[in-house]
């Protein structure tokens, strides 16, 4: 009897791996990297078909809401795209190994005079043939394409299938809409990191249409710092409602936290931020604010003018 079950579990959990099914790629044409290609979408629209027209590779959907597509390019020539963890270098897209595209986010929003946009973002992974995401150090190659609703039709007004990489895994943080001038809109993505068990370090992204194309224009490190026993911070960011500058209007980034004097058995080193390193060398604990301002110069937001700085709570 015991010979039998055994026997019996032994098929079953080889049934259960071998119809795992292995992902298969199909070959596309380089035209579908375009950035000037034309599609319209009729009403109601349908986020994951859409992409499967961008991207028409062999679709798949397996366990936990892993839907994508898989897709090889041989006649595409691979572009590098910065990787903004730093550590594998840049990727090269398409990939020479094929590519799975995930649906990232659809975004709706409105101007100021009633037209009617979407922003579908993209993620894209080096294809696996279980359809997994690994590498905690690759980020997931963002690509973004742009709406706008004219009748019952969305018409495709700009396309650019990979911007640049962020998160961890493969896999990019889901970007979110901000306005940062009058009928400007850009989108943030807290890109967050760190070695397995150690700090998970966060740097904010700023990105926005400038040029032609969609770039970052501003990067704030240490935004974000946690799994840490004796010190942690998060922040927020708030666009200043400026009359006089009607686009790329200034950023203020607060910071808050608290820290207290590491132990003996706290086992983590933490560059912290320079407005609290003096106090750290004095003081047992503490909780912080920190206020910066940026503002746009030369492409690109930087800081301006002296940190506000308040502590409370110091022992």
């Amino acid at each position: 009897m015991r010979l039998f079950r055994l026997s019996f579990l032994f098929l079953l959990f080889t049934s259960i791996c071998t119809s795992q099914e292995i992902v298969q790629l199909k070959n596309v044409s380089d035209t579908i990297l375009n950035p000037k290609r034309v599609l319209s979408i009729s009403d109601p629209f349908d986020a994951e078909k859409t992409m499967q027209k961008l991207f028409p590779g062999k679709l798949y959907n397996i366990s936990d809401r892993n839907t994508f597509v898989s897709w090889k390019c041989k006649n595409c020539k691979p572009a590098s795209f910065t990787d903004v963890n730093g550590e594998e270098g840049d990727q090269l897209f398409p990939y020479e190994n094929g590519v799975a595209t995930r649906l990232l986010s659809n975004i709706d929003y409105t101007d100021s005079k009633g037209n009617q946009f979407k922003l579908l973002f993209f993620n894209h992974s080096v294809y696996d043939e279980d359809g997994l995401q690994t590498s905690r150090f690759t980020g997931g190659l963002l690509g973004v394409s742009k709406f706008a609703k004219n009748g019952n039709v969305w018409e495709m007004r700009s396309f650019q299938p990979a911007v640049a990489a962020f998160g961890a895994f493969a896999q990019s943080p889901t970007p979110k809409l901000v306005a940062i001038g009058e009928d400007q809109y850009a989108f943030t993505l807290l890109h967050v990191n760190g070695g397995g068990g150690g700090p998970f370090d966060g740097t904010l992204y700023l990105v926005v249409g400038l040029d032609g194309k969609y770039q970052p224009i501003m990067e704030i490190f240490q935004y974000q710092l946690t799994n840490v026993e004796y010190i942690n911070w998060s922040s927020s960011h708030k666009v200043v409602n400026d009359n006089n500058k009607k686009y790329f209007r200034d950023i203020i980034i607060t910071t808050n936290g608290s820290y207290r004097k590491p132990k003996a058995d706290d086992e983590f080193e933490v560059n912290l931020p320079e407005e609290i390193a003096q106090m750290a060398k004095t003081k047992k604990q503490f909780t912080f604010s920190i206020e910066k301002r940026y503002t746009f110069t030369s492409k690109h937001y930087k800081a301006i003018g002296k940190a506000v700085v308040k502590f409370s709570n110091v022992k």
